[in-house]
Parts: structure tokens; C-alpha cells; sequence
């Protein structure tokens, strides 16, 4: 009778423990298909393979409309493949930060279209490229150049302050004034 006891125990802990898998919870109209190239929707940047969603603006340059394949996405990263060097690049979404879950940041930093930079003036184009933003510059272009600040510090896109990270110690505010950025806070 013990030895019986023990084994369904044991296969308790089994079924359990396998059943026990980090899910990811998102939203039923969510999905991020894993079979196609995705662009990435602004220039971001990266240090050693790794982005983080609070957008720290240091790094190696990972420009705008860069093709990626989505290798894999659970709760806490996604993980891509460059498609023109075969570099690996993971996600890393700082929920706390973003207010986000991951299949909805991902789809905020790549998406199954390039971005139509003919939309952005040359100067507009110019800084979205290098992933910079500058004076005059429209509020999609800034998206465009530098991605989605936070949203624990900045709630909504539809409001004139846009605080972001340099790195992990220093932010900058981007300021607007009819739609355009008017100064940048350091």
C-alpha cells in the first residue's frame, strides 16, 4: 500500500510540475504569428543582443524597417533573428515600466509592414535613420526615430511631455507645441 501511495504522489508531482509552464497571458485578440518577417517600426537600439522595452537610447543602432523573424515570444521576451546578419536580438518588456504585456510591446517595436518614411519630411527622415530627435520634429516622426517612451511616466502619446531614458540614470523629456517637438529637457 505505501509503495502504491508513493508512486501516485510521485505522478502527482509530476503532472503538477510539468503543468506549472510560465504562460503567457495576453488578450484573446492578441496574436503574434511566429511564421513571417516582421520590420521593425523605429530605430532602436541594443547592447549585447539584448533591447529592453524602457528604450534606453545607447547602444548599436538598429535602424527602422530592419527585417526580423520572430524565433520565439513568452511572457517576459521575445527573441528575433535579424534577417540580414543572422544576428539574435531578445526583447526583454519591463511590464512594470511599460504597462504592457509582451505580445503588445512587440507589436508596438515590430510589425508585419515597413513604415512609410515618404509621411516624414527629409529632415524628419533624416533623424528617424539615426534614431534622434531634434526640434520641429512631429509627434509619429519621434515614435518613428526613437519608439514608445514608458508609460508609467508617460500614459498617453496624446500629451505634450514624452519622458524617456538615455540609460539607466539619465532621462530626457521631449517637449511639443502644436504637435512638434519644441524643446528636448536633459
Amino acid at each position: 500500500m505505501f509503495r502504491k501511495n508513493l508512486i501516485l504522489i510521485l505522478l502527482c508531482l509530476v503532472a503538477v510540475s510539468t503543468g506549472c509552464k510560465k504562460e503567457l497571458k495576453s488578450g484573446a485578440a492578441t496574436v503574434v504569428p511566429s511564421a513571417q518577417v516582421y520590420y521593425t517600426q523605429f530605430s532602436l537600439f541594443q547592447e549585447q543582443n539584448r533591447f529592453r522595452t524602457t528604450n534606453y537610447r545607447k547602444g548599436q543602432l538598429i535602424p527602422i524597417n530592419t527585417a526580423v523573424a520572430l524565433l520565439s515570444l513568452d511572457a517576459d521576451q521575445a527573441v528575433l533573428r535579424l534577417e540580414a546578419s543572422g544576428q539574435t536580438l531578445t526583447i526583454e518588456n519591463v511590464q512594470k515600466y511599460t504597462k504592457d504585456d509582451m505580445p503588445i510591446a512587440f507589436s508596438k517595436i515590430a510589425g508585419t509592414s515597413k513604415v512609410d518614411l515618404n509621411q516624414f519630411t527629409a529632415a524628419e527622415r533624416e533623424n528617424i535613420l539615426a534614431g534622434q530627435v531634434k526640434k520641429d520634429m512631429g509627434k509619429k516622426a519621434v515614435l518613428a526615430a526613437i519608439g514608445y517612451p514608458p508609460q508609467h511616466v508617460t500614459p498617453s502619446v496624446d500629451g505634450n511631455d514624452w519622458t524617456y531614458w538615455s540609460n539607466l540614470f539619465n532621462r530626457f523629456v521631449v517637449k511639443f507645441k502644436n504637435g512638434k517637438v519644441d524643446s528636448i529637457v536633459e
